[in-house]
């Protein structure tokens, strides 16, 4: 491991040095600060000639801003020589925007692949991709990894599993997740049909599925401003269920979501540490945080020893 170097940008330190105090690695020296006019400015404090380095950045709030730290820690370490410079992004920013949806409109995750990979990328980790495609958008070797197994496994542990409860899935698009979570905690499965009338706004219409008398687990990859998450709790209730939780691997909470959530019936909304709360968050005493440490760790140990990363979820 002597020539493994783990550094992270400034968007989730927290994640970043749980995940090199499970790879056994001491977290990279450097410095991100902004000159006056906001310009940033990156020193590597540490030598990564010949180093297999890992740069730890979850390109969350402010996106713009974090992508271009990550932008520049990537040029930084290929100018300083590094052998090898993979990207790992926990929440990848600009995923929702991965095919034209109206003429003239940009792609914009092929946009954000290409750039990190002119920076200096030469292998980027991922987790929970909005859209799996986007692996396809890179011109170099993408790990998709999975929160699912995660968190089923410590769903298990902490609250049970079997027929009392079912699976929901947001909307058609997450049946495939919201079927490998069933599947771990022994459930059947529920849809919710939802039509979206403009970004961030969506209106659910119809359950596919039986959910009376039954806790209901609605199982997502993001939760942003949480208008889809709290209408599904409300046609969930609708329909008989006795109470809803809500899964998540990544917890954007833009705009109205905290409001939202308090506000709204459902018990409990679990999601990892790919994003760090904000205060406002942590105090709704709503949400409740899995960490993602371990899983990025055996991933950046597995990479560095060119060991294979897909059987990590076998």
């Amino acid at each position: 491991m002597e020539n493994l170097k783990i550094f992270s940008g400034n968007s989730n330190n927290d994640l970043a040095r749980k995940v090199a105090q499970e790879a056994g690695v001491p977290l990279g020296q450097s410095k991100i600060s902004s000159f006056a006019d906001g310009e940033i400015q990156v020193e590597i404090q540490e030598s990564v000639r010949g180093q297999h380095v890992f740069i730890i950045q979850s390109t969350c709030p402010p996106v713009n801003q974090s992508y271009m730290e990550l932008f520049i820690m990537l040029d930084a370490v290929k100018r300083a020589s590094a052998e090898h410079i993979t990207a790992v992004i926990p929440y990848f920013g600009y995923a929702r925007q991965d095919r034209k949806v109206a003429p003239r409109a940009p792609i914009s995750a092929k946009c954000v692949a290409d750039l990190l990979t002119t920076a200096g990328a030469d292998r980027v980790v991922c987790l929970d991709l909005h859209a799996a495609q986007i692996q396809g958008f890179f011109n170099v070797p993408v790990d998709h990894l999975f929160a699912i197994p995660t968190l089923a496994r410590t769903f298990r542990e902490r609250y049970g599993f079997g027929e009392d409860y079912v699976v929901v899935s947001p909307d058609a698009g997450g049946v495939e997740r919201a079927r490998a979570f069933a599947k771990r905690i022994d459930s059947s499965m529920a849809i919710i049909d939802k039509r979206r009338t403009s970004p961030n706004e969506a209106k659910a219409l119809h359950l596919i599925g039986e959910v009376k008398d039954k806790t209901a687990i609605i199982v997502d990859d993001m939760v942003d401003t949480a208008g889809t998450l709290t209408q599904g709790v409300d046609a969930i209730f609708k329909h008989g269920a006795k109470k809803v939780l809500a899964l998540a691997t990544h917890p954007v909470l833009s705009g109205p979501a905290i409001k939202r959530l308090k506000e709204s019936s459902i018990e409990k909304l679990i999601v990892t540490d790919t994003i760090p709360l904000t205060e406002e968050a942590k105090a709704s005493g709503k949400i409740e945080v899995i960490s993602m440490a371990p899983v990025l760790a055996e991933a950046i140990k597995r990479i560095y020893g060119n060991d294979s990363v897909s059987s990590l979820f076998d």
